[in-house]
């Protein structure tokens, strides 16, 4: 397999053992990783009944930079002093879940950056407030959605903007998160999204799901009840187009800098299985 490989990767594991062994580009014990760093937010949009908090470990790759989303807090100290200088190889063979992820992340956005030969489609975002950005960025997500009118998306990570933007269409919306709790509306958020997926038309799911370690059982089940699967994708955007094909219909892959950090415009890339990406 080369850099350019179509070949969809069958599971995650497989995914990170091809690039261990080399097979994508250059070994990964011949690199390092040049800064690792994590970016902290809180946000309370105006005229929202509640906010939320995000937490984003980053690893630089000479002019890439690979990202995981990580529940605040849960980093053991020393996690980023531990990984700046390190082998990419060790990283990729790190205990922590996150780690990997980053480390992957990073060596897919420099081997396979996200444009035309991988099969993206650049979608602009425009400059704006937070929540006018949040706003934008959840309708290139939607626009990924192949069902009509009245159907229904099982959302796995809940994002506000993302559910109204769904509802405006005319979509029903299962929000699902595992951290429960209720939406901005009040609506009850499950924390079993396999439970769920039978009942739903396509399913619509952060990248999230790839650190938390539920993507492969969440893609898996979406294959099994012929469900489409559409990612939005901070976390591992350049790894989740890997599995255009096989079980993946869509992404929406928006590598760091994210939306949220700045006010400027901005650009999020659009695969679909079929067009010309790596399916």
């Amino acid at each position: 397999m080369t850099a350019t490989s179509r070949t969809p990767a069958p599971c995650f594991d497989t995914l990170l053992d091809q690039v261990l062994r080399g097979e994508l580009g250059p070994a990964p014990a011949t690199r390092r990783i040049d800064v690792a760093f994590t970016t902290s937010q809180a946000v309370r949009h105006e005229g929202r009944r509640g906010g939320y908090r995000n937490e984003v470990l980053s690893l630089r790759l000479g002019r890439s930079v690979g990202s995981c989303a990580v529940e605040p807090g849960a980093l053991p100290a020393g996690t980023v002093e531990d990984c700046a200088g390190a082998e990419l190889a060790t990283l990729l063979a790190h205990p922590l879940l996150p780690v990997r992820v980053a480390a992957l992340d990073a060596c897919l956005m420099d081997l396979l950056p996200h444009g035309p030969t991988q099969g993206a489609r650049p979608v602009d975002l425009p400059a704006g407030t937070s929540l006018e950005r949040s706003r934008a960025r959840a309708t290139a997500v939607a626009d990924l959605l192949d069902v009509p009118p009245g159907a229904t998306v099982l959302v796995v990570g809940v994002v506000n903007s993302l559910l109204a933007e769904l509802r405006s269409r005319g979509l029903r919306a299962i929000p699902c998160d595992l951290k429960g709790g209720s939406t901005e509306w009040g609506e009850p958020i499950a924390t079993d999204a396999l439970a769920e997926i039978a009942r739903c038309d396509a399913v619509l799911a952060s990248g999230m799901t790839l650190g938390n370690g539920t993507f492969e059982p969440l893609r898996r089940s979406a294959l099994a009840h012929g469900k489409s699967l559409v990612m939005f994708a901070q976390t591992g955007s350049a790894v989740l187009p890997r599995f255009l094909g096989a079980g993946v219909a869509a992404v929406c892959a928006e590598p760091y800098p994210f939306f949220w950090l700045d006010g400027g415009p901005g650009t999020v890339h659009h695969y679909r299985a079929g067009d010309g990406g790596t399916s």
